[in-house]
């Protein structure tokens, strides 16, 4: 194979390798970061302790207390303030942070389960046992109208099913990709580098490409994070979705910029190998040629 088409080659495993590192990374968080139901557990359970998360669930329930209870109107703003403080107390309980996690769990699980199963029933979740544990609670705390506060089985809807086919495609994809894509990256990198002519600008370009490639990840989180606050409806807490946000998002983030860091450091590695070694040639100087003997002229 000529110089030329070697050097083509390169390239273009190279630039397939770089294309395909940010989503592969995507896929990776997807599949074992937010399918995996303990690692979802473990990444939602700091949220209980949030205080914007804490805020808009005391605030949310306060408001169905209030509509539930009929108090007489001048009293209705010390109560409604009263209930407010005791909720937002509640949500410092383990009550509630056990509350918290079965919710989150029977919502995750919910959702693969239909990701997972052909059908077009809607996802919902019943959010009576919650109800039920933090109606004990507010009882025991001596809450004013905390036992008129009704154990309805609410569902509240998580997919709609016109959703479902679009989810489930994207899903399986990432299922699948969740392995391949990674490995595709790694072989077209190595490959890339391998029938190059100078392998030390292979390496250098691989480590810029993926260094480029994870930072625009990394935007493309942050445009996702506005995009999704952005089109939140106007009752939903937009601290409180931020804060879930970017407890979902904060390994991939990290990834991110430890890939692109990583990239960084290869292609400054193979710069400097490259200077060092041309100053080397440089001090060297010249090759020098070989002195010829003088010719004996015979008489």
């Amino acid at each position: 194979m000529s110089r030329r088409a070697r050097s083509l080659l390169s390239a273009v495993l190279i630039g397939l390798a770089c294309l395909l590192a940010p989503p592969g990374l995507l896929a990776v968080w997807a599949k074992y970061g937010i399918e995996d139901s303990a690692r979802y557990a473990a990444t939602t359970a700091p949220l209980a302790s949030d205080a914007q998360v804490r805020d808009a669930i005391a605030a949310a329930v306060t408001d169905g207390i209030m509509r539930e209870v009929h108090v007489g109107t001048p009293l209705e703003g010390s109560v409604q303030a009263f209930v407010h403080d005791a909720v937002r107390s509640f949500t410092a309980t383990e009550a509630f942070r056990t509350a918290w996690d079965t919710a989150n769990l029977s919502a995750h699980d919910a959702v693969m389960r239909a990701l997972r199963n052909d059908g077009d029933t809607p996802v919902t979740i019943d959010l009576a046992p919650a109800t039920e544990r933090m109606k004990r609670q507010l009882v025991d705390e001596h809450v004013p109208f905390a036992g008129r506060i009704p154990i309805a089985h609410t569902e509240i809807t998580l997919l709609q099913s016109k959703d479902l086919t679009k989810f489930r495609k994207g899903f399986r994809v990432l299922e699948v990709t969740g392995f391949w894509l990674p490995v595709a990256a790694v072989v077209f990198a190595v490959s890339g580098m391998l029938v190059s002519v100078c392998r030390r600008r292979a390496v250098l370009a691989t480590g810029l490409g993926t260094a480029l490639g994870a930072a625009l990840l990394a935007v493309a989180i942050a445009v996702g994070r506005r995009m999704t606050l952005r089109d939140l409806p106007p009752d939903v807490s937009h601290p409180a979705a931020a804060a879930v946000y970017d407890a979902l998002t904060e390994t991939l983030r990290t990834a991110a910029w430890v890939m692109m860091a990583l990239g960084l450091t290869v292609a400054l590695v193979a710069w400097l190998t490259g200077m060092y070694a041309r100053r080397r040639r440089a001090s060297a100087g010249p090759p020098q040629a070989p002195s010829e003997e003088p010719t004996q002229v015979r008489a």
